[in-house]
């Protein structure tokens, strides 16, 4: 028999699908002891199976206590936003991009899982959001995405807060640049693990979740979004860990489009132009301008702010790109039914596509 945990996984995204009224999902929370005017099942034989009968004479309960494993309560979602009621698990969500990210999904009403290896980090930013929106739409989760059983656990935590999954954003990423000649081999082997293999990983532990809702309903599809990068598209010099560990990424991408569609789960990436205003390029000690700056990747650059003129000026839009340029590609593609195994360039025209 399944674990507790394997069960929950299973047992919330299917209530979801049973216990909706109209076309949204609703949001179930699973907690440990029973409530008034819950429905209490046994579910001793095949969990899906079983709760198809079970549920066949109480679609609209509200609660459903399962022996030994606990009690789930759905609440239907009430609100607006393009994305209201889907949930959203977001890696590397504690800062930069990805707290913008988090951010903007849940202006748009979703239920965002923030999660990055800073767990204080992404309490704070879940925290914060929830501030700003007026709503208790994020919860902030310990990940690290190179550990299968680091992911594995903030999976099984977002089902308990949310019921399932809907949106998975693998954003969490590093960058060392270097050259070939000179770069050690553990920073390679760091930004391949994390860019490479985080990325498996998180698809790894989160589509058998993903997957539950659409065996029920063939018409609920959900979404991995891989954020990329145009050095996924092109080369980059002196940065080849990142640039191979990208590329790679959009193998990953295509591969597991056309494994995961039969789980009616699309699979895209977004490969967005340098996001200058986030730590990663401006923080004054380890971001990229000052990396770049010191490695003399710039000729007669002097400073920091030589380094990023420099680079706007590649830019055929003359700036870098930004997170709500990036949101409008996610909405598009968790909106457009028919495209998976995509890699969307969001780079203000500095890649193109043939």
């Amino acid at each position: 028999m399944e674990s507790v945990e394997t069960r929950i996984n299973i047992i919330g995204p299917a209530l979801r699908v049973l216990l909706r009224e109209g076309d949204k999902l609703p949001l179930v929370r699973w907690q440990s002891d029973s409530v008034a005017d819950a429905v209490t099942l046994d579910l001793s034989e095949d969990i899906l199976d079983g709760l198809k009968l079970a549920m066949g004479d109480q679609p609209t309960s509200k609660a459903v206590t399962i022996d030994g494993i606990g009690t789930f309560v759905a609440e239907q979602v009430t609100w607006s936003g393009r994305l209201a009621g889907k949930v959203a698990f977001v890696t590397g969500a504690a800062q930069g991009f990805g707290a913008g990210i988090a951010e903007g999904l849940a202006r748009e009403g979703a239920l965002v899982a923030v999660a990055d290896m800073n767990h204080a980090g992404a309490q704070a930013t879940a925290a914060r959001i929830n501030e700003a929106i007026g709503a208790e739409r994020c919860v902030g989760l310990a990940v690290n995405v190179t550990d299968g059983d680091s992911v594995a656990s903030a999976i099984h935590s977002t089902v308990k807060a949310f019921g399932g999954i809907d949106i998975v954003m693998s954003n969490a990423g590093v960058l060392k640049a270097g050259s070939v000649k000179t770069q050690s081999e553990s920073d390679f082997e760091f930004v391949t693990r994390v860019n490479y293999m985080g990325y498996f990983i998180v698809v790894k532990y989160a589509a058998p979740v993903m997957a539950i809702s659409h065996a029920l309903d063939p018409d609920v599809w959900t979404d991995i979004i891989q954020i990329n990068s145009k050095s996924g598209l092109e080369g980059s010099n002196k940065n080849g860990a990142y640039a191979g560990s990208k590329f790679g990424g959009i193998g990953l991408t295509q591969s597991f489009a056309l494994e995961l569609i039969s789980d009616g789960i699309k699979v895209n990436s977004i490969c967005p132009g340098n996001f200058f205003d986030g730590p990663l390029w401006s923080d004054p000690e380890n971001g990229l301008f000052a990396q770049y700056l010191r490695a003399g990747k710039v000729p007669g650059a002097k400073t920091t702010d030589d380094v990023k003129h420099f680079y706007e000026a590649k830019v055929p839009m003359g700036r870098g790109c930004t997170v709500p340029d990036v949101l409008r590609a996610i909405y598009y593609l968790v909106e457009q039914l028919y495209e998976t195994g995509q890699a969307l360039p969001v780079t203000g025209g500095q890649v193109m596509l043939n």
